[in-house]
Order: C-alpha cells, then structure tokens, then sequence
C-alpha cells in the first residue's frame, strides 16, 4: 500500500513540474504553424506577382489583345490583394502574441 502511494506522489510531482514544458510545447508547434502559413502565403504573393508581369509581357509582345489583358490582369490583381490581406491578417495576429 506504501509503494503504490508514493508511485501516485511522484507521478503527481512529475505532472506538476513538466507543465511548463510541456506548454512551451505546444506554443511552439502554434509558432511553427503560423510561420509555415505566412511562408505559404508569401511564395502565393510571388507567384500571383509572376504572373501579373507575366500577364504584362504577354500585352506588350502581342500575344494578348488589351481586352483580354484587362479581364486577365483585374483577376490577377484581385487575387494578389486577397492574398496581402490574409498575409496582414496572419501578420498581425502572430505580433499581438
């Protein structure tokens, strides 16, 4: 009966003090997860770039008419602005923790 109380204490003890551990943990994994989504976002933004001058070039060497090159650049450029929002957003949440 003595061994399985002092078993229970020091499980108990053993709880106790690995807490902050194991919170450290866990605020880790939420920081790496925050950091590979605004890398995510990053590489979007880059690519939707590419793809305006892409876009841009294509106008300029003829291989776009002007209206196809309005219609294909109003979508480009909304997307990349979608894609600035979410970055801000993911952003400013990690610097207010």
């Amino acid at each position: 009966m003595a061994f399985v109380l002092v078993l229970v204490v020091v499980a108990v003890a053993v709880f106790v003090i690995s807490a902050p551990l194991r919170a450290r943990r866990g605020s880790r994994e939420q920081e790496g997860r925050e950091a590979g989504r605004i890398a995510e976002l990053e590489a979007a933004r880059d690519a939707k770039y590419r793809e305006i001058r892409d876009a841009e070039l294509d106008m300029r060497t003829g291989k776009l008419s002007a209206e196809d090159y309005g219609a294909i650049d109003g979508t480009l450029r909304s997307e990349a602005v979608e894609i600035m929002r979410a970055l801000d957003t993911v952003s400013s949440e990690q610097h207010e923790k």
